[in-house]
């Protein structure tokens, strides 16, 4: 399969204006060589993915931090001298001879994550979320509507026959929702918008809403969000602090989707997704949190930097916080286990609350 000159055209273009680009500071800009470029350019996936649907993103947004989608599965090892480097930036220096360990999703340990906030003082959330693709599918540069439309029934039939009772719920496709359903599943944060203009670059929204969809069980402690920006956001959420009982859910709902449907899984790089910055585990576990006294310190970030967390405002990334009130996640997902990366997360936010406690 040859690449079309255009494309190629396109690829050289986008080069020459990361290079131009004074204030771009991206992780592709910093690793898209010429090197990369002559070596990398006249490539193309068994799906036909070439490099101009990796960097394209990056180069239209020359803010990016990062600038870089994988348009399907195979892209991870053919674009490898690109992908690779950006990789062991971003994720603590996951070198290209390092692998992801076994899976190990905390079965039978959740026990060893109790309430972080038995008295309520300090949580008024704990959230964890994973990211998984279905397998012979690519991801969405490349899926065209029929896909979409087939993986939203596929995952639709699976969760509307979950048989456990803490799970069971219902699923509403994005085309067919109704307004008032629509309000009231933003007014619960459930509901995703569109994708912003990053995603929109990578051409993930194409034939939107055709194909997406989300649900949640009665009780809106489990959520599953179909095709948004990747084909599964799997998420368990509740009040308060206790993690044990958030991943033990989790875990529940990831095996009973897993046992219907396969997921796409590299030896390498772990569950395989469409952002290479959620690659390895998928897992971001966080809590919203109260720490009005060490988060108005001048060292708060480094605080937390140093504990290997990530701050956000409450309304998600590039938000401000509201009264003290924080969303703190893990930042590591690639070389640790899933259960290591919820531990580090918990036993993190332990931490900023004993020194809450002490300010």
């Amino acid at each position: 399969m040859s690449v079309d000159p255009a494309v190629i055209k396109s690829i050289e273009d986008g080069f020459e204006t990361l290079q131009n680009a004074k204030d771009c500071h991206s992780l592709l800009k910093k690793y898209l060589t010429k090197e990369v470029v002559h070596q990398l350019k006249d490539k193309k996936t068994n799906l036909g993915a070439t490099l101009l649907d990796v960097i394209q993103s990056g180069v239209a947004n020359l803010d990016s931090g990062v600038g870089v989608y994988a348009p399907d599965a195979e892209a991870y090892t053919l674009f490898a001298p690109l992908f690779n480097p950006i990789i062991e930036d971003y994720h603590n220096g996951f070198g290209p001879n390092q692998k992801q360990p076994q899976i190990d999703l905390g079965e039978g340990k959740t026990h060893l994550f109790p309430d972080l906030d038995p008295e309520n003082k300090y949580i008024n959330s704990t959230r964890i979320r994973c990211g998984r693709s279905l397998q012979r599918y690519p991801f969405n540069p490349c899926l065209t509507e029929a896909n979409y439309v087939e993986m939203e029934d596929k995952v639709k039939n699976i969760l509307e026959t979950i048989t456990d009772s803490e799970l069971q719920g219902k699923y509403y496709s994005l085309k067919e929702m109704t307004k008032d359903v629509q309000n009231q599943l933003i007014q619960d944060h459930f509901l995703f918008k569109e994708g912003d203009r990053f995603l929109q670059a990578a051409n993930a929204c194409r034939y939107w809403p055709s194909g997406r969809g989300i649900f949640h069980n009665n009780s809106k402690t489990f959520l599953v969000w179909v095709n948004e920006e990747d084909h599964l956001r799997i998420i368990s959420m509740q009040n308060g602090g206790n993690v044990g009982q958030v991943l033990e859910r989790l875990i529940k709902g990831i095996k009973i989707i897993q046992s219907q449907a396969a997921f796409s899984r590299d030896d390498r790089l772990g569950w395989l997704t469409f952002c290479p910055t959620n690659l390895g585990t998928t897992i971001r576990a966080s809590v919203h949190i109260k720490l009005p006294k060490i988060s108005a310190k001048p060292e708060f970030k480094k605080i937390c930097d140093d504990l290997k967390l990530q701050i956000r405002g409450i309304h998600g990334e590039h938000s401000e916080s509201a009264d003290g009130v924080y969303d703190i996640s893990n930042k590591a997902r690639l070389g640790l286990t899933e259960f290591e990366v919820v531990k580090q997360m918990y036993d993190g936010v332990k931490h900023l609350i004993e020194l809450e406690k002490k300010a």
